[in-house]
């Protein structure tokens, strides 16, 4: 189980009520998508202006050299080095990224967020005005679940599922996959999308099967392809637990539709009862040598959550696991982004930020190293 599938209770009271109604609403089909004329016809903003897309976002000069990265995003001499923040208490999260900025002591190279398939303006919307700021001098990497979240910013982790099947039939094209596809070519500068990362921990919640994720995600791809969306970076994330891996091999779309290969493993440690504390390398070289083995030696991999639960006997090892980074990606050279989940997970001894004292003190250390230090394209 990994820190996006972690579950607690839904909210009772007025709050679940108003929010399962309108979900009921959107699975119906009566949901309109707000920014959409209300005739139904397309979207036309440009990437000069719109529904508050920058005229910006693809402008500069790209980086040049021996270090410079591909069309593909993937760093020639490194690694980018970024997190997953949580919204501030105010709801911005441009305030809740510059305040880790500055804990850490460096500019992340990339932000990941996280959006349903809702469309509104708060979690599903792609490209918030918040991202946009963010992504004038920082890459973005969206993760784009295919469900309904049951409360703001998937607090408590519950949601509807729209199901695999359904986004594979075009059902949600004109109203949900459309629209925000035309917000991302508006946009025009790269950025990394991940459809149902986790995906195999999906199949158990009910999204749907292994053929039916390939089918949904294909149709995603295709569908932003037909749309001219020339500037998402595909990336495919599973959890990258061994347990699932013939579940992992049956929901792989195909080389041909997916850039990058993101896996999330942790080192939970007492959080979920582990009797082993596993080193940064022992928590993610398993899954990278699986994968590389089993889907593909070529694609580059994003540690598209990682993070190590704290040892209340031994503070020390939590900054050792963040400051041993530098020496061990390199040996994993296929390695390409790491992003660390900054976020506590419901559990005794699960807090898995890195806030405050050892995890913040070797994650500064490690943050510091000149492999995490590219050259980020501004388009």
């Amino acid at each position: 189980m990994t820190g996006r599938h972690t579950r607690v209770e839904p909210w009772p009271g007025t709050y679940m009520a108003l929010v399962l109604a309108a979900v009921g609403a959107l699975l119906a089909g009566i949901g309109v998508w707000w920014i959409a004329a209300s005739d139904g016809k397309e979207d036309d903003a440009g990437p000069s202006g719109g529904h508050g897309l920058p005229g910006n976002a693809a402008s500069g000069a790209l980086p040049d050299g021996s270090c410079a990265p591909t069309g593909k995003l993937e760093p020639r001499c490194g690694a980018w080095w970024g997190a997953y923040v949580p919204y501030a208490r105010s709801g911005s999260l441009t305030e809740a990224v510059y305040a880790f900025e500055k804990k850490i002591g460096r500019k992340l190279d990339l932000v990941y967020n996280y959006h349903d398939m809702s469309n509104s303006p708060l979690d599903g919307e792609l490209l918030t005005a918040d991202e946009q700021e963010l992504g004038r001098d920082r890459l973005l990497m969206l993760a784009w679940e295919s469900t309904v979240w049951t409360e703001p910013h998937h607090a408590g982790w519950t949601e509807t599922q729209l199901g695999w099947k359904n986004i594979a039939s075009g059902k949600y094209d004109r109203d949900i996959i459309d629209p925000q596809a035309r917000r991302l070519k508006a946009y025009g500068k790269r950025i990394f999308v991940s459809f149902d990362q986790e995906t195999d921990f999906r199949i158990k919640e009910g999204a749907g099967t292994p053929e039916e994720f390939v089918a949904a995600y294909r149709h995603i791809h295709d569908r932003f392809a037909e749309l001219g969306v020339d500037n998402v970076v595909w990336v495919w994330t599973v959890s990258g637990y061994l347990g699932h891996a013939e579940q992992m091999k049956q929901l792989y779309p195909g080389g041909e539709y997916v850039d990058w290969i993101g896996m999330d493993q942790y080192n939970y440690y007492l959080c979920h009862k582990s009797p082993n504390w596993l080193d940064f390398d022992r928590s993610q070289r398993p899954s990278y040598d699986w994968l590389r083995a089993n889907i593909s030696d070529r694609k580059p991999i994003m540690l598209a959550e990682f993070a190590t639960a704290p040892d209340p006997t031994q503070p020390r090892r939590q900054r050792d696991w963040y400051a041993r980074i530098p020496e061990v990606v390199p040996t994993l050279p296929r390695v390409r982004a790491l992003v660390h989940w900054n976020r506590p997970v419901p559990g005794v001894g699960c807090d898995l930020t890195v806030n405050d004292g050892p995890g913040l003190e070797g994650y500064r250390e490690a943050g510091r190293d000149p492999y995490f230090k590219q050259p980020v394209p501004t388009r």
